[in-house]
């Protein structure tokens, strides 16, 4: 992989494009957790790749190719929320959360509690359990130091219990 890489860092065209041939399923879906619209997030995906095509000259370390190119996708998501003043969304329960004891109607729960979190809390949320990522790739990511995850996954824990909690009651 490091090969292709510096292969697509000199302009390679089908070496970059084989990078990307590796990410593709993984950015469409990380794109279609903030848009849940499927042309949306082949816009943004699109949009990355282009993005990542101009700027690869820039990854510093080979290694984070993933998550660089991750970062440049979240980055441009956000943008086109922005941009269209779209809240962001999640999509059926199945497809997030993974815990096989919940019954329908609590997995339900959660992914409407989920969808009424702030995007940032939102973000680390589907990050952290959606995508198994470490706090520290969760920072590398988002470009924010770990204790800012850290942080934000134990307000957002939080503030999913109160919301649980009150529609139990």
């Amino acid at each position: 992989m490091d090969k292709k890489i510096n292969k697509a860092k000199r302009g390679n065209e089908k070496a970059f494009q084989e990078l990307v041939e590796m990410e593709k399923s993984k950015l469409f879906r990380m794109a279609y957790l903030y848009v849940k619209n499927e042309e949306d997030a082949l816009d943004i995906v699109q949009e990355t790749i282009c993005k990542a095509f101009i700027s690869i000259k820039h990854l510093k370390e080979s290694s984070y190719f993933s998550t660089w190119i991750a970062r440049i996708l979240i980055n441009t998501a956000i943008d086109f929320i922005n941009k269209t003043n779209r809240l962001v969304s999640l999509s059926d329960a199945d497809g997030y959360i993974h815990d096989q004891n919940l019954h329908m109607e609590e997995k339900l729960d959660l992914v409407e509690a989920i969808k009424r979190l702030d995007m940032h809390y939102k973000t680390v949320i589907i990050f952290r359990y959606y995508k198994d990522l470490t706090v520290k790739q969760i920072a590398e990511i988002l470009n924010c130091p770990e204790g800012t995850v850290k942080t934000r996954l134990h307000r957002a824990i939080h503030q999913l219990k109160s919301d649980l909690k009150e529609g139990c009651i």
